[in-house]
C-alpha cells in the first residue's frame, strides 16, 4: 500500500559564528533545506537537506530544483525512488519518512504550532559512542579554543591541518600536544590538502614521536591527507605507517564507500549520514561488511542531527567518538527556528 503525505520545505540560511577555514576554503554560512511531511492523520514527520557540493554532494541549487518539481502530495514510491546524484535529498526525505515525529500527533488543522525540534537527544543509547569529538580551528587559534571545549566534556578534539604551510602547522602542532591534557585524542583532519610528501611528513613525524616516547596524547588518525583522485596512494600510505588514515571525502557518498572497500580500503570510513545518501541502503552495507567508521556532521540543524545519531547508534561498531562537536559554531538553535517557521 503507497502512503500520501502532504510536502513542504523551506530554504535557511545559518551563518557561522566564526568562520570555518579549511583546505577548501572558508565557510561563512550554511544553507538547506528543512522538509516537512505530514500524513493522513496529521502526524509529522522531519528532514533536512544539507549539502556539501565542494566534498560531493549535489548543489543547493539541484536540491531546491528537486523540491520545487515535486507536487504538493508525495507518496513513498518517490521518496525511495530519489537518483544518487541527489544523496543528500536521499537522506532527507528518507529520513524524514522514517522520523520518530510519525508517531507524535498534531492536531492537522493548527499546524503553526508544530515546531521543528531543537535540541534532541539520540533516540537510542550509544554505549559504544561516550562522547563527542570538538572541532578545533585551523591554526593558532586551536590553542585558545581547546580549553573552552575542555570544559563542556570533550575528550576528543580534531584540528585542521592542510591550511597553513607544514613547517607553521608542525610549530603549532608541536605546541598543541603538549598543551592538551595527557589522555586526550587528537585527529588531524586535512581534507585532502596534502601533498604526498607533506602527508609522509606528517606520518612520519607521528609515529617518530610515538616510538621515542615524546608523543604525551594519542594522535587517533589522520584524516584524508590526500585529494580524492589519490586513493591508491593513501592506500599505500595506510600500510606504511602504524599512525592510521581515514578517509572522509573519498567516502562522501555510498557510491564512493562501496568503491573504495571494492578497492580494497580496510582502514577507518568517515561517514556524514547528511550526504551519504539513502539511510537504509547505509544501514545494509555496514551491516555487511562490519566496516571501521566514524560518523560526523555536516554543520546540519538538529533535525537532520537527530536522524544521523540515530544511524551512528545502530551502526557503530568501535569505541569512537563522534564527529558531532560543533555547536559551538552556531548560535543557539530555538531563535533560529522560530524565524523559519513563523510564516508556515
Amino acid at each position: 500500500m503507497t502512503n500520501d503525505y502532504r510536502f513542504e520545505f523551506r530554504p535557511y540560511q545559518r551563518r557561522f559564528l566564526r568562520s570555518l577555514t579549511t583546505n577548501h576554503g572558508n565557510w561563512n554560512i550554511r544553507e538547506g533545506i528543512i522538509l516537512r511531511l505530514t500524513d493522513e492523520s496529521g502526524k509529522l514527520g522531519w528532514g533536512e537537506i544539507a549539502p556539501i557540493s565542494w566534498f560531493g554532494s549535489e548543489t543547493l541549487e539541484q536540491a531546491l530544483d528537486f523540491c520545487r518539481q515535486l507536487p504538493d502530495k508525495i507518496t513513498d514510491e518517490i521518496i525511495f525512488s530519489i537518483p544518487d546524484k541527489l544523496p543528500a535529498c536521499q537522506f532527507g526525505f528518507e529520513s524524514a519518512w522514517e522520523s520518530e515525529f510519525f508517531s507524535m500527533p498534531y492536531d492537522a488543522s493548527s499546524l503553526k504550532s508544530a515546531k521543528p525540534p531543537t535540541r534532541l537527544a539520540p533516540p537510542c543509547p550509544m554505549p559504544h559512542a561516550q562522547f563527542y569529538s570538538g572541532l578545533l580551528p585551523a591554526g593558532e587559534a586551536a590553542l585558545n579554543q581547546w580549553e573552552t571545549l575542555w570544559q563542556q566534556g570533550y575528550r576528543t578534539f580534531k584540528w585542521k591541518i592542510g591550511v597553513y604551510t607544514i613547517a607553521d602547522e608542525l610549530k603549532i602542532f608541536e605546541s598543541l600536544i603538549h598543551t592538551l591534557p595527557a589522555f586526550t585524542k587528537l585527529r588531524l583532519d586535512a581534507n585532502g590538502g596534502l601533498s604526498y610528501e607533506e602527508a609522509n611528513l606528517w606520518l612520519w613525524t607521528c609515529d617518530n614521536l610515538k616510538a621515542n616516547g615524546e608523543l604525551p596524547l594519542e594522535i587517533e588518525f589522520i584524516e584524508q591527507p590526500l585529494p580524492v583522485e589519490q586513493f591508491q596512494q593513501m592506500l599505500e600510505l595506510s600500510t606504511s605507517y602504524k599512525t592510521a588514515i581515514a578517509l572522509d571525502e573519498s567516502v562522501a557518498t555510498l557510491g564512493q564507500l562501496a568503491a573504495c572497500h571494492q578497492q580494497g580500503w580496510r582502514g577507518i570510513f568517515v561517514i556524514k549520514p547528511g550526504i551519504v545518501g539513502s539511510p537504509s541502503r547505509l544501514r545494509k552495507f555496514c551491516h555487511q561488511h562490519k566496516i571501521d567508521t566514524v560518523f560526523s556532521s555536516v554543520f546540519e540543524t538538529a533535525i537532520a542531527r537527530q536522524a544521523a545519531l540515530k544511524l551512528a547508534a545502530e551502526l557503530y561498531q568501535n569505541n569512537r567518538a563522534i564527529g558531532f562537536g560543533i555547536d559551538h559554531f552556531f548560535e543557539q538553535e530555538e531563535t533560529w527556528f522560530q524565524s523559519l517557521w513563523n510564516d508556515l
